[in-house]
């Protein structure tokens, strides 16, 4: 088990159930546009929010932000280490840092004395595009066990300064790069890990890279938090992540959708009906199977361990609980007679 953190109200490791992260894509001196997407962020389900931190504006935004929102917030930091400084001076909840690239251990220190005076733990957060000269050098290109040992380099410099409030990610596009370097650094490391496919793509791809590395690790019982990297709206990342994190078994919030392929026994026209009920159970939080299958005559007996669901016909359908069949819908209110039937439980 990992060690714990605390990230403002959140827990991070220590047997904590994994949680839910994602980034805005807003300006964030904007502070209406950053305010208003972590507000449906939260909606989704986010449990920690990130922002990114270029200019002393977008240091001086975190002190307004912080008070309209009500999950954690960190800061994205790179190179400049002063504002890092000025988001711990204004109630951040985590700074995310490569220790190697904000200007030497002097302003490595200075970072960890301002989080030390007001616990707020540091990412240290490497990948594969920020690897130091010296270590593509030593291995050639970049490697899982470049990966790890950057990061091993970046803890060792915060630990010498009597300082081990620390998660770290080794994030990668390379997907089972990826997922070697992070068992290698679970096995090296006590910190929790963050986890993460970085540039994993649009939701059709990304969606995939990110299911596999992220949920490869969670299986074998690595990870503590996750942050889905799509190229979307970033709400899109949390639903994701929220799928991923329930296939993978490690959280039992929020709807199990399950569905048949269909074939040539379908009689009516199961994919839209599919694709509406997973729309509208997007933000249900119960913990709940649901099934839509394509025929009458298999579907309730396959689907029998699902807590509710639908099976189709020609012109009507049947709600059935447990495998039980409950009474027949015609097919066009099939999808209003599950939710209601879901409202009831």
């Amino acid at each position: 088990m990992t060690r714990a953190i605390k990230v403002g109200s959140v827990t991070i490791g220590g047997g904590a159930p994994v949680s839910i992260q994602s980034m805005c894509n807003t300006k964030t001196e904007d502070t209406a546009a950053t305010i208003e997407q972590i507000l449906r962020l939260e909606a989704a389900g986010c449990e920690l929010v990130r922002v990114t931190v270029p200019t002393m504006e977008a240091a001086e935004a975190v002190e307004k932000i912080k008070q309209e929102i009500h999950i954690p917030l960190i800061a994205d930091i790179h190179f400049d280490h002063r504002l890092a400084i000025a988001c711990c001076e204004r109630g951040i909840d985590k700074i995310r840092i490569n220790p190697g690239n904000i200007g030497g251990e002097e302003n490595v220190r200075a970072v960890v004395n301002a989080c030390r005076a007001r616990s707020i733990p540091i990412r240290i957060g490497v990948n594969g595009g920020s690897l130091a000269r010296e270590l593509l050098e030593k291995y050639g290109c970049v490697t899982p066990e470049a990966l790890v040992e950057s990061a091993l380099s970046h803890a060792r410099l915060l630990e010498k300064y009597d300082y081990e409030d620390i998660c770290i990610s080794v994030k990668s596009s390379d997907v089972p790069l990826n997922v070697r370097a992070y068992r290698l650094l679970h096995e090296a490391v006590d910190y929790p890990l963050h986890l993460g496919v970085t540039e994993a793509g649009t939701p059709s791809m990304g969606l995939v890279k990110s299911a596999v590395g992220i949920g490869a690790l969670l299986c074998d019982g690595i990870g503590d938090t996750v942050r889905v990297s799509l190229t979307a709206d970033p709400v899109e990342e949390v639903h994701a992540a929220r799928k991923i994190l329930q296939a993978a078994g490690v959280r039992k919030s929020g709807v199990n959708l399950v569905s048949c392929p269909t074939c040539g026994r379908t009689a009516y026209d199961m994919i839209p009906i599919a694709e509406e009920v997973e729309r509208r159970l997007a933000d249900c939080d119960k913990a709940i199977t649901v099934a839509v299958m394509g025929c009458v005559v298999n579907g309730p007996g396959e689907a029998s361990a699902a807590d509710v669901g639908i099976a189709g016909g020609k012109g009507e359908g049947l709600l059935f609980r447990k495998g039980k069949i409950l009474y027949k819908v015609p097919q066009e209110k099939l999808v209003d007679a599950l939710m209601d039937e879901i409202s009831k439980i």
